[in-house]
């Protein structure tokens, strides 16, 4: 493929106008500078995040990352989980191993968001780009050439493409009248990054089931572990007590874990939707603006970064002539997410599945458990790798 032009037509502020700085837009942005598209992202907030939410990097994710020279800066900074577990207390009932997978990264990356993004943000500025901010859309309208996207000053920016990677609520979305179905659990669910010590290993991800509900810990890099419950009514912010009697209720049970700091906490609804479509003429979606999902498998980070591959992809190939690459785009991604989807959906349901079904839950996973080819397929899909 020809290189493109490092400038627009001077009808065009930008070949791409991104809308959302998250780990989305920002692969976005990155692949696309790489290859010297034009681009603009903006972001309504002032500076970035800068609080961990996601924190679970795959395989496919890596190798997807690789040649934009990011995926060796997070695993640098980032802790190696070889396994993921689904326990009931301390009874393991499905133990999935990652180091037989073909791949240069046979584990899953545990690593804050806020470094993804600082890291994806790191290269980009060495690429020349940068992320505008604070800069709120408000409107975006299209016509047979481009769009103009409208921002909350009244500035008026003329792309050819516009591409909504501003999250769940996106502006961008709801302007294109793309369509959002889905629904949400009834559950509310409590995140917290805290200092532990006691039964819980370094190198594994435990989903636990109980009689009380589902608890999954997860270790971070400098000693840290990342606990997410589902609750009926979460605290806005859980302290230490709080976390405790989850896991007191909920985790390992002969050897307790003893909680000693929280350093971050919050509090969510998990919402369960995809967008209608991908595409509306010239406005393209990607990452959270396009699907949600249960964090089960901490597979939503991921898939946005792979949409934001292929969509570079599409978008480099549209600009020099094939917009047909841009309806592909869609769709190859949205099956996908439909994937994740039913995936994550299976494991929340079956985490927070009645006290009087809890049995033969236990006896189905363990049954299964014995059979290699389940092993292989769950590795093969918790690590992205089936997406290739």
């Amino acid at each position: 493929m020809s290189t493109l032009p490092a400038t627009s037509s001077p009808s065009f502020d930008t070949d791409v106008l991104i809308v959302g700085a998250g780990p989305a837009g920002l692969t976005l942005a990155t692949a696309l500078a790489a290859r010297d598209v034009n681009i603009m992202l903006i972001d309504r907030q002032a500076e970035g995040a800068n609080t961990s939410r996601a924190a679970v990097v795959h395989a496919r994710t890596l190798e997807v990352l690789e040649p934009l020279k990011v995926a060796a800066r997070l695993v640098e900074r980032g802790l190696q989980a070889q396994r993921f577990t689904i326990r009931d207390r301390d009874r393991v009932l499905m133990p999935i191993t990652f180091a037989h997978l073909p791949t240069r990264f046979p584990y899953t990356l545990m690593v804050s968001q806020a470094v993804t993004e600082s890291v994806l943000l790191e290269r980009l500025r060495e690429l020349g780009g940068q992320v505008l901010r604070p800069r709120v859309l408000v409107d975006v309208r299209q016509d047979a050439s481009g769009a103009t996207a409208t921002l909350d000053d009244g500035t008026q920016l003329r792309a050819r493409y516009v591409v909504g990677a501003d999250g769940m609520h996106s502006t961008v979305r709801e302007r294109a009248g793309i369509g959002f179905t889905g629904g949400s659990y009834g559950e509310s669910f409590v995140l917290a990054d805290v200092r532990l010590t006691g039964g819980v290993p370094r190198d594994e991800v435990i989903l636990y089931f109980s009689p009380a509900g589902m608890v999954v810990v997860a270790p971070l890099p400098d000693g840290a572990h990342r606990i997410v419950a589902t609750v009926a009514d979460a605290p806005e912010q859980p302290d230490i007590e709080y976390v405790q009697a989850l896991l007191d209720a909920r985790g390992p049970a002969s050897e307790r874990a003893v909680v000693h700091d929280v350093l971050w906490g919050s509090r969510f609804r998990v919402h369960h939707k995809l967008a209608d479509a991908y595409r509306s003429g010239r406005v393209l979606l990607v990452g959270d603006a396009a699907h949600v999902h249960s964090p089960a498998g901490g597979q939503g980070m991921n898939v946005g970064i792979l949409d934001a591959i292929a969509l570079a992809r599409a978008l480099r190939q549209a600009l020099a002539g094939n917009e047909a690459a841009l309806d592909a785009y869609g769709s190859a991604r949205r099956p996908v997410a439909q994937q994740v989807i039913a995936l994550a959906d299976r494991l929340t349901r079956m985490a927070t599945a009645r006290p009087g079904l809890r049995a033969a839950r236990n006896l189905l996973l363990r049954t299964l458990s014995r059979l290699p080819m389940v092993r292989e397929r769950l590795a093969w899909r918790l690590s992205g790798l089936v997406y290739r």
